[in-house]
């Protein structure tokens, strides 16, 4: 049975961190006001900068906060929880914790009667091989129960390396090659259309990419319609506009909903 509902909100890829406080704080205005004016609220991922196991969070003072806005939230709403990558270790504890239910990756949901199709997005970005390898290294169970039975302090610096070492690659691509770049770290036409074969669909959300649009796209007779969530920062106005929005999908159709201005 697919999840079911007559409105709902998505959003991702906010990448909470203490370091990023009007963000959060965006977030629990989120969770406290905005989330009200819809049925169920979808997260489709990289929610956290980072998470490196439910017991970690058990002792930082900003994921407490988090957990209670989240928990509160799904005292109101239905709210489902799809792994993103950079928050793949979220585990079973905190969701029981926050009241929230995991979907898995990809997963067909119904919303004022039409069928989409939601996504984190990066299993989708097949042209970057390197980061496709490295993905199906990281989500193997036995690799996984390795890393969380290391220290908790190894396991941040793990964490905080992995993330430097990817936004030093990034930078490296972007100096090298602006249009490859772009093609790497998108999504291709090919897994898209692969993907909705499979579950018989042809309209897809995710996120991920931090490229917010709208698609119509087609490959080989297959048509679909494709939305891509907004990344959210409101903490670096020196280096991009702030940015935090949501997907509303209710009886009037599909729009995105800016959560700066309102």
């Amino acid at each position: 049975m697919i999840p079911q509902h007559a409105s709902a909100l998505l959003i991702s890829d906010l990448h909470l961190t203490p370091s990023m406080p009007l963000t959060a704080q965006r977030f629990f205005d989120f969770c406290e006001k905005d989330a009200s004016q819809a049925e169920a609220v979808f997260i489709l991922g990289d929610l956290f900068e980072y998470w490196v196991g439910d017991d970690a969070a058990s002792h930082s003072p900003f994921q407490h906060e988090v957990k209670q806005a989240l928990a509160n939230l799904s005292n109101k709403v239905k709210t489902y929880y799809i792994h993103g990558n950079r928050d793949f270790l979220l585990g079973s504890a905190f969701l029981k914790k926050t009241g929230m239910t995991l979907l898995a990756d990809p997963s067909l949901v119904e919303i004022a009667g039409n069928k989409y199709l939601l996504a984190h997005g990066d299993a989708l970005c097949t042209a970057d091989i390197g980061y496709q390898i490295f993905r199906g290294w990281v989500r193997k169970p036995w690799l996984q129960k390795l890393f969380l039975a290391l220290p908790i302090t190894w396991r941040r610096s793990i964490a905080n390396q992995l993330r430097m070492n990817s936004h030093a690659n990034y930078a490296r691509g972007a100096q090298s090659s602006y249009q490859q770049n772009q093609i790497k770290t998108d999504v291709t036409k090919e897994a898209c259309a692969a993907i909705l074969r499979e579950h018989s669909g042809d309209k897809l959300i995710h996120g991920h990419t931090h490229r917010p649009s709208h698609h119509q796209e087609s490959l080989g007779g297959q048509s679909w319609q494709r939305w891509v969530l907004s990344d959210w920062d409101l903490d670096h106005p020196e280096a991009t506009a702030p940015r935090a929005s949501a997907l509303l999908i209710n009886a009037q159709g599909v729009r995105t909903i800016d959560l700066i201005k309102s």
